[in-house]
């Protein structure tokens, strides 16, 4: 499907994408190397695949592997990844493929964000979680101590490329993980998602292959359509922080060991139900409809120890607070807004309701 706006792309879904680069990669005019950014994980399992599928298109291919996890999108991996595309060398009219999950789209999206003022990327997401999330849109970035995608910039891709069989191979807690994200967009803009998920929740943790590419599907529209409309995250692109302002403010609290990010986001979303309850202004019944839903899906409703006092001092850290800490609340399933920062109080109940 086209994301349009003014760096208009393609972001193609379905099986075998990975086995059909030569046809689909746009090569940029005067290319002749590309910098494969993976780590040993996903190399080890599609790294072969895709390398002998960009030497067809015609590129001399060199392999850059970072380190897995959250830890690695730091200033450090950055160093070293700017070293490797200079030892390459990497020219402006090069390519930068990067092929893995979340962590791997936004180091490799920042780096061609920024080397030689910007390069040309394409995304090659094998996890759930990218696919409908971290490779579409054009946010990248990377975590400091103080806070989550710290340091960032907008940068779109030349198109995504989200190969829905790479996801059989994922652990079964990285798929549940990304359940976490798609849930999001069936709460703001898309409650058949939800009705998917309650009808079959042990067969998308198991990855059935034909409800996850309709998953994916529906994720990348909702959120094509979102960011066209606000690249920059002026208004509407807020809606798609739903549950990940005190999921952001859990993974740094915990180091980024605890939870992964569909995890975090997953209490989030059980706290921003609860909030706008109180609020008065989600529909009754919303937050239990939320720990029904996710529960099957393995993801965490509560088991949260934290000091309240440290969440409000991450949540004041956060990039996105604008004049106090704002929440995405769900009015009803598919609708959703922005509120200002409620009374500190009242947040303090709800987040003691979580433990």
């Amino acid at each position: 499907m086209p994301l349009p706006g003014p760096q208009a792309h393609e972001v193609l879904v379905g099986p075998g994408l990975c086995g059909r680069l030569p046809e689909l990669l746009p090569v940029p005019a005067h290319a002749g190397r590309t910098a494969l950014v993976t780590n040993a994980t996903v190399h080890t399992l599609h790294g072969r695949q895709v390398a002998m599928g960009l030497r067809d298109a015609g590129l001399d291919v060199h392999e850059v592997l970072v380190p897995d996890g959250e830890h690695a999108k730091s200033l450090d991996t950055l160093t070293v990844v700017y070293k490797r595309l200079s030892a390459i060398p990497l020219g402006r009219d090069d390519l930068i493929v990067a092929l893995g999950g979340g962590v791997v789209t936004d180091i490799a999206g920042f780096v061609a964000a920024t080397w030689h003022r910007g390069v040309a990327v394409v995304h090659l997401p094998t996890t759930l979680l990218a696919q409908v999330d971290a490779a579409v849109g054009g946010k990248t970035g990377v975590n400091l101590p103080e806070g989550k995608n710290l340091v960032g910039a907008f940068h779109q891709p030349s198109t995504v490329l989200a190969d829905t069989a790479t996801l059989a191979t994922l652990p079964v807690r990285e798929r549940r993980a990304g359940l976490g994200e798609v849930v999001k967009y069936g709460f703001i803009a898309d409650p058949e998602v939800l009705v998917l998920l309650e009808a079959c929740p042990a067969a998308a943790v198991a990855g059935a292959p034909d409800l996850l590419t309709d998953l994916v599907v529906r994720g990348v529209r909702v959120k094509a359509e979102v960011v066209a409309a606000d690249e920059r995250e002026s208004g509407r692109r807020a809606l798609l922080n739903y549950g990940h302002t005190l999921g952001h403010a859990i993974e740094s609290l915990t180091d980024y060991n605890t939870y992964r990010h569909g995890e975090a986001v997953a209490l989030g979303m059980v706290f921003a139900a609860r909030l706008g309850e109180r609020l008065g202004v989600s529909e009754p019944g919303l937050a239990q409809r939320t720990v029904s839903l996710l529960g099957p899906l393995g993801l965490p409703t509560g088991g949260l120890r934290a000091d309240p006092a440290r969440v409000w001092e991450a949540l004041t850290r956060d990039k996105k607070a604008r004049g106090g800490v704002r929440f995405v609340v769900c009015t009803r399933p598919g609708e959703a807004l922005l509120v200002d920062q409620p009374d500190r109080t009242l947040v303090d109940e709800i987040l003691i309701t979580l433990a």
